[in-house]
């Protein structure tokens, strides 16, 4: 806290983020992906921030075990924004807190595009082609070819973009919270992110029913009946399903061994 009574991270809290953040891939699971080494790079935060505050210090906790997914080499970026909004939270009474999960949402997909494409699709690729040829002669100019090319510009990335991302987020996010801008961008950012599920469902969700009825001496595809309803409207049905099921509390691998069992039981009596 400084001199006026504000809650202040200090240094040694930003710099255990960016170690921390090296973990994001430990715990990595299918529901929520790298929440919970989100959730451990905010420790550091949420404890200096509402240590003070069980109750507070919760509801922190909760808000970054959300579902997250980024390229790790630009995830420290939304971490330092997170910080930021943390740091606002914590000293502003009327601060919305739900606008830090929106934005994090907002930021994860244009984020993982540009890092998995410019370290994983190119400089690693790059680094590799020139570097392993090298490494395969036993010349050590190989593996340090590969750490000038790949590893060191993410490691500036990850760095010096928190340290950005940290610094002019506090600037940013009173400028846009007076004028009414952090309100729209947090709304905006819902109805993104429904409509990028709502494509999700349609192209990645897959039901296609086999089953043919004789009626009369005219076969009735079930299929095309349930698309001349709406098209894709199992698919549909099934992700309200699913969905319903995370409200009641009910467990995701749960859910993921049910619909294994499902669809193995209605391929082999011929439903699907």
């Amino acid at each position: 806290m400084d001199t006026n009574g504000e809650k202040k991270l200090t240094k040694k809290d930003l710099r255990s983020v960016m170690w921390r953040h090296y973990q994001l891939l430990g715990a990595f699971n299918y529901e929520r992906q790298m929440s919970l080494g989100y959730a451990w790079s905010m420790t550091p935060v949420l404890k200096r921030l509402y240590g003070d505050d069980p109750e507070a210090l919760k509801a922190g906790y909760q808000r970054h075990l959300e579902f997250f997914n980024c390229s790790t080499s630009t995830s420290p970026l939304i971490l330092g924004i997170s910080c930021a909004m943390e740091e606002q939270n914590a000293n502003t009474p009327d601060f919305d807190a739900t606008s830090i999960n929106a934005v994090k949402s907002a930021l994860m997909g244009p984020l993982a595009g540009i890092g998995d494409s410019m370290f994983w699709g190119t400089l690693r690729v790059i680094g590799v082609g020139v570097g392993a040829p090298l490494a395969v002669k036993g010349s050590l100019l190989g593996p340090l070819l590969y750490v000038l090319i790949n590893v060191l510009p993410s490691e500036l990335l990850r760095w010096y973009g928190f340290k950005l991302t940290y610094q002019g987020g506090n600037k940013f996010l009173t400028r846009i919270q007076e004028d009414g801008t952090l309100e729209k961008l947090t709304e905006s950012a819902k109805i993104l992110g429904l409509i990028v599920i709502g494509a999700m469902i349609a192209s990645m969700v897959v039901i296609k029913v086999p089953l043919v009825l004789h009626l009369g001496g005219t076969k009735v595809s079930m299929q095309d009946t349930f698309d001349s309803l709406m098209p894709d409207l199992l698919p549909l049905l099934l992700t309200f399903g699913c969905y319903g099921l995370l409200k009641k509390q009910v467990n995701g691998t749960v859910i993921l061994i049910g619909l294994i069992v499902l669809a193995v039981l209605a391929v082999t009596v011929g439903l699907l």
